[in-house]
């Protein structure tokens, strides 16, 4: 019997023992090609030796000093790394332990940013529907998980959750991108009168939203929409890049792509590609020197920031994507596996979109393409597929509630940017299998 309280206490797990390149590798000698990176994590894979070694080096040196007393050469490094290669605007990093810790931390400096300018009746947040910024409590919060959501809603404070950038439901028919973009932009600047002009604080989203709709991008120009109606409005744009930023998606910073610059965003995962636990929050220069200037001091804090150890190893992650050359990498690799599910997958009976940008891809499955009408949640297709999957050496992301928390249910892909060829083919056979396996098994036998 384990002593450990595993994320579900009715499921075994296999052991993890190693890692090579792209693969897990358990106790019994089974290798999983990692077709998620965990949670879009290890983007270097699970044998970086340049990551291991710069680990060893600043443990035999430093692993740890308190941020209350210290600062460190890593913690600097990486922080004008990030700063040097930021979108316009963004000028300083506050160093966390992870994407959860790194929107509350946002959070809190949207807060105090605006008791510092004399604006202290600002405190609405506005997010979107099914979206994911963690959980902790105010993360939980401000995300748009209706399962993540439900059973702790009494702690939660009240957040308003706007349409999400979902083309694939949202638009309707005969609406052009533009036209949708320009509704859901409107649909913002509603939501900000309504609460009172004066009293918005943030708004909050994912460039592409990750694990609860699965990698879905926004149109041509929402972004830049939604930059205009904050700033009519003097509200802060927190963009959440915990899951699609740090390359995932072809740029190092997803809102690359978009042109324009938040106000603040949130990283993680692939800052640190699971090597050790880390996220920042990047910080505009102007909220920086709000504070800088009135209190000096940010009300905030957890021990582990800005951890030596950690700094090192997401220095190292970060020096050998942009040394070897990474990015356009996962460019191409994301062309290559895109084209290779629309081969596969682009017709089938059960499979209604294929989405993403990068090496961050989904599919959704529906019951019926025509209606896109999604299958019974209680058939946990999801569930079905992860387990398919696993037992055919394949790891990916499958996900329930895609439409609203309860229905619906997508496949999120996001592998390792060091991946060749051949593991896109595998990676392509694996998923097929496990796709049929799991409609054969909730289907009665039919695919």
């Amino acid at each position: 019997m384990s002593h450990v309280f595993h994320r579900s206490l009715r499921q075994a797990y296999p052991t993890a023992v190693a890692g090579d390149g792209p693969y897990i590798i358990d106790s019994e000698g089974r290798r999983y090609l990692d077709a998620s990176g965990g949670a879009a994590v290890s983007c270097l894979g699970h044998s970086a030796t340049e990551v291991i070694e710069a680990v060893q080096k600043q443990v035999q040196s430093l692993a740890y000093a308190h941020t209350s007393f210290f600062t460190t050469e890593p913690m600097e490094q990486l922080a004008d790394f990030l700063i040097e290669r930021a979108p316009d605007g963004l000028e300083s990093v506050y160093f966390v332990s992870g994407g959860s810790e790194a929107v509350e931390a946002a959070l809190k400096l949207a807060r105090q940013y605006f008791i510092e300018i004399g604006q202290p009746q600002r405190r609405y947040l506005i997010a979107r529907r099914q979206s994911y910024h963690g959980n902790t409590l105010g993360a939980l919060a401000t995300g748009g998980n209706q399962w993540r959501r439900a059973q702790f809603e009494p702690l939660l404070t009240g957040v308003s959750h706007l349409s999400p950038c979902y083309a694939y439901r949202e638009r309707l028919d005969g609406e052009n991108d533009e036209a949708f973009a320009t509704r859901l932009a409107q649909e913002l600047e509603d939501e900000i009168l309504r609460l009172g002009a004066d009293q918005v604080m943030a708004f909050v989203a994912e460039p592409v939203v990750g694990a609860t709709l699965g990698a879905v991008p926004p149109v041509s120009g929402y972004f830049r929409k939604i930059r205009e109606v904050c700033d009519r409005y003097g509200v802060l744009l927190i963009l959440d890049e915990v899951m699609c930023g740090m390359g995932r998606t072809g740029t190092l910073f997803a809102v690359e792509q978009e042109g324009i610059s938040p106000d603040i965003t949130t990283i993680a995962k692939g800052l640190g590609a699971g090597y050790q636990p880390i996220g920042a929050t990047l910080v505009s220069g102007q909220i920086y020197r709000a504070i800088a200037e009135g209190s000096g001091f940010f009300q905030h804090g957890h021990t582990y920031i800005g951890h030596a150890t950690a700094c090192a190893a997401a220095l190292a992650v970060q020096r050998t994507i942009e040394e070897k050359q990474l990015l356009p990498r996962v460019r191409a690799l994301g062309a290559g596996l895109e084209a290779r599910l629309r081969d596969r997958f682009g017709e089938h009976d059960h499979i209604g979109d294929i989405r993403g940008r990068g090496l961050f891809l989904g599919l959704e499955l529906v019951q019926n393409r025509g209606s896109k009408t999604p299958f019974d949640p209680s058939l946990k297709l999801n569930a079905a597929i992860k387990k398919a999957a696993m037992a055919n050496g394949l790891m990916c992301y499958p996900m329930g509630g895609t439409i609203d928390g309860q229905r619906g249910d997508h496949i999120l892909l996001a592998p390792p940017f060091i991946l060749e060829e051949a593991h896109l083919d595998e990676l392509v056979d694996k998923l097929d299998i496990a796709i049929d396996s799991a409609l054969k098994s909730v289907n009665g036998g039919r695919s």
